[in-house]
């Protein structure tokens, strides 16, 4: 077979063989001119060539790339500079600018960042604010189990309030029935690119002195609007994490990062996220401070070598160079990819406004504009068919459903062990909750689904509700 590929990748050999390259600047620039080729060869001509027909495979999310994210991937590999680099200091530069928070750091996955969140308000440098065990943390039930986890594991007690329909969020007029003596903090997520009200969660934090953890791992480039200041959700609270998944908004295949505008918070997650180190000099680096052997700290002895003092019970949950750079690349199309996944939405939202006697169309949040993850449909009471026979529907027509995640997580195993005991508390009947568990479910409209699509998968969803 031949083809440009292997015709270059011929050239190449010859032209290194003859001495054609002067340095290995050159020969790296040849490499990723390949691997662009390759793209437009294969991959681009592939895309540019399907039309969709009726019956092809929708699926929720998938990834949408070019030659470009090939280019700085095959860079980052040429380097083979296997953890942090510089690539991820180009991203969490880059980030910072973008969304706004003065300290970035990029961690393995959305979860990580929610785990390292958490953990760093445990930290004795907090004082009177960290959080103990049998503390208690507000938050929501209707969710992401790696939202509510680290709760659990440091021993704290989450206190589960319910949300509202039809924006799936915190239902704000509960928050002063769940605040108690022992309330430290409240983290909720930003449900599927819909912020939550964070002018009345904010204000409730301030006046009772609480942390706010913003998950913003479905809700990344969502803006939200406070006496005339509008910022990106996930950076009104005292942290912000988000997810670099395939299926969120931007990838790094796996990937996500933990922001902040606190100092001490930042070094704390530094800390946390690199073994629990008192040092935070980056891999590859020794001695930045100029301090490394004349410190004491604890019981160890005069000079011991800082980089292995550890002053916390942390973690190595460092992202690749490689991850990062492809973020860099994905992180210039952020701002299209958010809008055409909210055109998606909207179109969505206006193909299926025939059928609003049967289903509850989303709303998005006063105050608040998306960056929609998703379009979620409720069932209404009326409609004569259950939701497993209308997504059974759907999936059979090759269009890829997915739950609002764990419906209630205090229905699934994970919380057997604990079950009925004080190691959670439950504000009301959590009613719009296990509504939402029985009744909800959503379909993609992440950038790479065309207005075809869209249509589609409406058409199919009006079928499948009558």
């Amino acid at each position: 077979m031949t083809n440009v590929s292997y015709l270059n990748i011929q050239q190449w050999r010859e032209n290194k063989a003859m001495g054609k390259w002067n340095n290995e600047k050159e020969a790296r620039k040849e490499i990723k001119e390949i691997v662009a080729e390759y793209y437009h060869e294969f991959i681009e001509k592939e895309r540019r060539n399907y039309l969709f027909k009726p019956g092809d495979r929708i699926c929720y999310a998938a990834r949408v790339f070019d030659e470009k994210e090939m280019q700085s991937l095959t860079d980052s590999v040429l380097d083979f500079w296997l953890t942090s680099g510089r690539f991820t200091n180009s991203f969490e530069l880059e980030f910072s600018k973008w969304i706004g928070s003065k300290y970035v750091h990029l961690v393995n996955s959305g979860s990580s960042a929610n785990l390292i969140a958490f953990s760093i308000l445990t930290s004795e440098e907090l004082g009177e604010k960290r959080i103990k065990p049998r503390d208690e943390i507000i938050t929501v039930a209707c969710g992401f189990p790696t939202t509510i986890s680290p709760i659990l594991i440091y021993g704290a007690v989450p206190v589960f309030v319910d949300v509202s329909i039809p924006q799936y969020n915190i239902d704000v007029s509960k928050l002063e029935e769940a605040l108690s003596e022992k309330t430290k903090a409240v983290m909720i997520a930003h449900t599927l690119g819909n912020p939550f009200n964070i002018e009345r969660v904010k204000l409730f934090c301030e006046k009772n002195n609480l942390w706010l953890i913003e998950d913003n791992c479905d809700s990344l480039g969502a803006l939200y609007t406070i006496n005339s200041e509008t910022r990106f959700t996930g950076t009104w609270g005292d942290i912000g994490t988000s997810s670099f998944y395939p299926p969120h908004h931007m990838t790094m295949g796996e990937g996500g990062c933990v922001y902040t505008n606190h100092p001490v918070l930042s070094k704390l997650i530094l800390s946390y996220r690199d073994w629990g180190r008192d040092c935070i000099c980056l891999p590859g680096f020794d001695n930045c401070c100029g301090h490394r052997y004349d410190g004491k700290f604890g019981q160890l002895p005069q000079g011991y070598d800082h980089k292995y003092v550890y002053s916390h019970f942390g973690y190595n949950l460092k992202a690749t160079d490689m991850q990062a750079a492809v973020g860099c690349e994905q992180l210039k199309k952020l701002p299209e990819f958010i809008k055409k996944r909210n055109r998606n939405w909207n179109l969505m939202h206006e193909k299926l406004s025939e059928v609003r006697d049967k289903i509850i169309l989303p709303e998005p949040v006063e105050n608040g504009i998306p960056s929609w993850f998703g379009f979620l449909i409720t069932l209404k009471n009326g409609c004569k068919k259950n939701r497993g026979e209308v997504v059974r529907y759907i999936e059979a027509h090759n269009i890829q459903t997915r739950l609002l995640f764990g419906g209630n997580l205090l229905k699934h195993p994970c919380f057997d062990l604990v079950r009925n005991t004080d190691a959670y508390r439950v504000v009301g009947e959590l009613r719009n909750t296990n509504y939402i568990m029985k009744n909800s479910f959503w379909v993609g409209v992440y950038p790479g689904l065309t207005d075809e699509m869209i249509q589609y998968v409406a058409e199919i969803i009006v079928k499948a509700v009558q």
